[in-house]
């Protein structure tokens, strides 16, 4: 596949990624559990659908796939995992708006390790659009910034950081899959939530919500951000994450009436124009390249 295809190809999965994971607030507000449940059985549904995909995928030679992702690769798990903890913890510790500025930062936080990591140079369109998104994301947080506090700030920074070390590796490991390594780190997001989780508190049509939870929300997610990010720059796949903050919104919005501010509006606004800009200029880019 010639690079044009392959960026085209690359873009609507990590789009289809994004898409995924923003429905995490609609999927939290529809099941009444506690935070630790949900994530664990989260966690075990999802790992279990990736494993299902890889066996399927790899035609039962499992040993050998998880084998091929090396180092990098157990990595990149841990890495996914810290960062889902991470998350949690700030969400408590800090306002909701500091943890979405500070995850706007992605893009920039990526650039930089790219260019240490593999020397993968970002374009000056690329960098103007994360800029562009990342001022949308502070015009929809605005409002709540002020209540942030230190120690939420840092661990969403280093969020922020872990999965931008994650795009990084996905990207410099691109001749081999990494799905071994994301249906790892999902067993393990569920292993690390597993002592403070009450999973038999869960009964009847709960258990289904739960199943499309985890596979729809956070399996989907990691399958399409895996087969996405080597397709990519690793900034513009960062680029693209920023999607997951006005979609948020808007799936919560049309299921549960929760209507956004003006703030969250505009700013949701400028965060598409900007990942969408980036995408139709580097496509009519290759466009005339091609």
């Amino acid at each position: 596949m010639n690079s044009s295809p392959r960026i085209r190809v690359g873009t609507l999965l990590l789009a289809g990624s994004a898409t995924a994971y923003s429905s995490a607030g609609f999927w939290v507000r529809l099941i009444e559990l506690d935070s630790w449940t949900l994530l664990f059985w989260r966690g075990l549904f999802a790992g279990s659908f990736l494993a299902c995909v890889v066996f399927w995928r790899e035609r039962g030679r499992l040993a050998e796939a998880i084998r091929a992702i090396g180092v990098d690769g157990v990595v990149v798990a841990f890495c996914s995992t810290l960062a889902t903890v991470c998350f949690l913890n700030a969400l408590r510790l800090t306002a909701v708006a500091d943890v979405l500025v500070i995850d706007a930062t992605a893009p920039f936080i990526t650039a930089a390790i790219a260019w240490l990591v593999i020397g993968e140079r970002v374009e000056r369109a690329t960098l103007l659009a994360s800029s562009l998104a990342l001022g949308g994301v502070a015009v929809m947080a605005q409002p709540a910034l002020a209540e942030g506090r230190l120690l939420g700030d840092l661990l969403a920074l280093a969020m922020a950081v872990l999965m931008s070390a994650v795009m990084v590796l996905i990207r410099r490991k691109r001749g081999v899959s990494m799905l071994p390594a994301t249906c790892l780190s999902a067993f393990l997001c569920a292993a690390f939530v597993a002592p403070f989780a009450r999973p038999s508190s869960v009964y009847g049509g709960e258990v289904a919500l739960l199943v499309l939870f985890g596979v729809t929300q956070f399996g989907l997610g990691l399958l399409l951000l895996a087969a996405g990010t080597p397709l990519v720059s690793a900034t513009r796949g960062a680029l693209i994450g920023a999607l997951q903050t006005p979609l948020g919104v808007l799936w919560v919005w049309l299921a549960f009436g929760e209507a956004p501010t003006g703030a969250t509006l505009l700013g949701g606004v400028i965060v598409l124009s900007a990942v969408l800009g980036d995408i139709l200029l580097h496509a009519n880019t290759a466009d005339r390249l091609a």
